[in-house]
């Protein structure tokens, strides 16, 4: 049996389906988060709370986005009742939305915040599953009135949307709201982590999720684990990765061997990967 260190969040709410999957097949596992989320352009977000009347529309594909409008609706709960009187144009204003998560977010926030007259929001797309098919329902879907399209977007956002949209005659007003950046407690974290397991155990496999954590972890990793497995001390690991787009960047800028690839981007399939690899190395 080994360890598994998965360079994510875990699941909120939920059992984690990485660690339960992992657990069924008799791996130890813990998770670390990895990045952590730095809100911007707030009072420029609050601005426009204040006065909706630019917009036709509101794109919203993260739960991080939205959590940028919580914080600039908890900041002008606090204001002047003079500078919440816009607020409740929004129930006039669709909000297009990814996923049934992002939706419920909102929701949540008609409830915490409907005294200011956020409330009654009309929430549309939430069975899109992506921003490229929510891109292709906004096309579909009857949008009245004149103005732009506000796209709040975090620093990582792919073109995809944009791309779609652009030459339709609906024009976007992009506003970052939002950047990830390696988390400025992610080794403390790690320490706690390997405190919890046995000291004997050595053997270790180490997940990783995405190419823009990778570089941020790895020199810290480097500290508690041997990459080498050269050394006759220290922790031994091997490494798994969740696709090809990450599994090239460990390779090519990391110069890391990686053990373990996961054919598609699912718990089960990293897990099948990861017992391949072990089965195929057990003397």
């Amino acid at each position: 049996m080994s360890n598994v260190l998965l360079l994510r969040e875990s699941s909120q709410g939920v059992p984690d389906r990485y660690q339960t999957t992992l657990t069924s097949s008799g791996y130890r596992t813990i998770c670390v988060p990895v990045l952590e989320t730095v809100h911007t352009n707030l009072d420029a977000l609050k601005g426009i709370i204040r006065d909706p009347k630019a917009f036709r529309g509101v794109i919203i594909t993260s739960r991080r986005a939205c959590e940028a409008w919580r914080l600039a609706l908890a900041d002008l709960d606090e204001s002047p009742p003079g500078d919440k009187e816009g607020v409740a144009r929004w129930s006039t204003v669709p909000f297009y939305v990814v996923g049934q998560a992002t939706a419920s977010v909102l929701k949540e926030l008609e409830n915490l915040y409907a005294g200011i007259g956020f409330c009654r929001l009309d929430i549309r797309g939430e069975s899109s599953g992506t921003a490229e098919q929510l891109a292709h329902f906004i096309l579909n879907d009857s949008i009245s009135g004149s103005g732009q399209m506000l796209y709040l977007t975090g620093d990582k956002n792919r073109d995809t949307l944009p791309n779609i949209l652009s030459g339709t005659g609906i024009e976007l007003h992009p506003l970052r709201v939002y950047e990830t950046q390696g988390s400025s407690t992610f080794e403390q974290e790690l320490l706690i982590a390997l405190e919890s397991f046995p000291k004997d155990y050595s053997a270790w496999w180490i997940v990783y999720f995405a190419p823009s954590a990778a570089g941020f972890v790895t020199p810290i990793l480097r500290c508690h684990f041997d990459f080498s497995m050269a050394e006759k001390n220290g922790r031994k690991m091997k490494i798994a990765s969740i696709g090809p787009t990450t599994t090239i960047f460990l390779r090519e800028e990391l110069k890391l061997q990686v053990d373990a690839v996961a054919s598609k981007p699912t718990p089960e399939e990293l897990v099948s990967s990861i017992i391949a690899f072990d089965r195929s190395h057990e003397l």
